[in-house]
């Protein structure tokens, strides 16, 4: 199992995505929780690293479950997701080659997409913070 924090980005009633540098694949902006590390302290390590700006405040918005794309086939996800308002506009730092915001239906379009990702999209269009 894989245990992340993650961060659920909402803008224009879009998602925010992130694509690491040599991949093709949209994730949720976050990544792995260390040894020792709270969801909330990943969470604020994660978006330092990857959008270059903090976490200003923050809500968990739920527990995911699903398959670790991208892993060997069986690995799942255990993925604790936040919402949160930023200290400043994310750009694409560290291991992040691009950002985008996307509608549920936009991400859905892709080629490939990261099941974790479709489930936090799902709940925030039930949510009615993005659109279809």
């Amino acid at each position: 199992m894989i245990r992340t924090a993650a961060l659920a980005h909402v803008r224009n009633r879009r998602l925010l995505q992130a694509r690491s540098i040599g991949k093709d694949v949209f994730y949720m902006a976050g990544g792995k929780i260390d040894a020792g590390e709270t969801p909330v302290a990943a969470l604020h390590r994660e978006v330092r690293e990857e959008l270059g700006v903090g976490v200003a405040t923050y809500t968990e918005l739920g527990v995911f479950h699903a398959e670790a794309y991208g892993h060997a086939p069986g690995t799942r996800l255990h993925m604790t997701c936040f919402t949160a308002e930023l200290d400043g506009d994310p750009h694409p730092s560290g291991e992040i080659a691009e950002l985008r915001y996307f509608t549920v239906r936009e991400y859905a379009a892709m080629d490939h997409v990261a099941p974790g990702s479709m489930l936090v999209f799902r709940k925030l269009h039930e949510l009615g913070l993005v659109d279809w």
